[in-house]
């Protein structure tokens, strides 16, 4: 038996193949990171005629491609925990760092078998992960966008945030993609701005409404210069806010698509929709069985307290370590502040950590650690969520 260490790195990798016994067989193979590359690889391993295992580390995002093209070629692949290569890493601590020194390193653990492995997840489970994250990360940027229009309304149209309940609904999103500052709104007949309105709005806003914006509009105190350039950038912010929006809709579509292959019950929790359990589902990897008790699940969450130690005395400064998942603890977050309020099992347990004394963000601490409980059994028993 061979063992093929790999570096992986943006552009090169660098292989390095040693036998049973340690003994160095190639010292070095470096080959791009492109299919010709992987061609040169594999043809080098061929010319070998010996059975081989190959090692890799789980480093950033570059090992994936690699990996999957051997796994289609039926070879046999460990992704390692960088951890177990750092530790022998120490004993070459007087060799200079190279590339070809961390891929020797890769197979000689390998070789050993002292390692853990890192697991690399279904197709589907992974799909279901990379659209959920790009969903978060869509959901920041039309957030982030949201927040500049406001600031510059409140530069241009400071009263504007008192003539609809929601800036960001539809009625006012098509009112600041036409007219987006007050000199705009003022330029047009009050038919022409109702008809507008009242199509935006299904009916609901109408000449009133026109009449409404253009008596604020008229007597706004924002700033006059520069409006057309003011006005240029809100239609921009509107446009790329009704483009994430439109990319949200199309990953929460493909989501539910995907969540709904699987035998899963998590969407029967108060609080967490197909959306929200296709998150807590992925980032977990699809098995709660790697998970052999709740506090282990509430760790990976990184919702367990962070404790600071003085002498012999721990103590827990009542925040929580953040560690694990940020998209598994952001999930649950957001599906607490819902079930708090509206399982009634649930809110009485809120409630009852309030009369203790217990502040808010404390209480729905607790209400987090309850929640992944019921997400525990949930899955555990994969059977409906019950609120008895």
């Amino acid at each position: 038996m061979y063992y093929v260490g790999i570096d992986i790195a943006k552009r090169f990798h660098e292989a390095a193949v040693i036998d049973e016994r340690g003994k160095v067989i190639i010292k070095r193979i470096k080959f791009q990171n492109s299919h010709s590359g992987y061609c040169k690889l594999r043809d080098a391993v061929r010319k070998l005629n010996q059975p081989v295992e190959f090692a890799m580390e789980a480093t950033g995002h570059y090992w994936f491609s690699l990996y999957a093209h051997l796994r289609q070629d039926n070879q046999t692949v460990r992704v390692i925990n960088p951890l177990q290569s750092d530790a022998l890493r120490g004993l070459f601590i007087h060799e200079t760092k190279t590339d070809t020194i961390d891929a020797f390193i890769i197979a000689e653990v390998l070789r050993i078998g002292r390692y853990t492995k890192t697991e690399v997840l279904p197709e589907n489970v992974h799909s279901l992960r990379e659209l959920c994250r790009q969903r978060f990360y869509v959901i920041d940027m039309a957030s982030d966008i949201k927040r500049k229009i406001i600031a510059l309304l409140d530069q241009v149209f400071p009263e504007y945030e008192k003539l609809f309940t929601d800036i960001f609904g539809v009625t006012s999103m098509e009112l600041l993609a036409n007219y987006s500052t007050p000199e705009q709104m003022l330029s047009v007949d009050s038919q022409t701005l109702a008809e507008l309105l009242q199509k935006a709005s299904r009916g609901r806003f109408g000449i009133d409404k026109a009449s409404q914006i253009q008596e604020y509009a008229r007597n706004s105190f924002g700033i006059i210069l520069a409006s057309s350039s003011f006005s240029l950038i809100i239609k921009q912010y509107i446009e790329q806010l009704k483009s994430f929006e439109s990319c949200i809709d199309i990953f929460d579509f493909e989501i539910a698509k995907i969540y709904d292959t699987f035998d899963c019950k998590l969407h029967t929790i108060t609080g967490i929709g197909k959306t929200l359990a296709a998150v807590i589902l992925s980032e977990i990897g699809g098995d709660i069985s790697k998970f052999s008790s709740v506090p282990k699940l509430v760790a990976y969450a990184g919702l367990y307290p962070k404790n600071r130690q003085s002498g012999e005395s721990i103590h827990s400064n009542g925040h929580i370590s953040k560690r694990g998942s940020p998209y598994l603890r952001r999930a649950i977050w957001l599906a607490s502040f819902v079930a708090a309020f509206k399982d009634p099992v649930i809110h009485q347990f809120y409630e009852r950590k309030r009369a203790d004394g217990k502040d808010h963000m404390n209480a729905m601490g607790h209400v987090c650690h309850k929640l992944l409980s019921i997400i525990f059994a949930v899955l555990r028993d994969n059977k409906p969520y019950n609120l008895t």
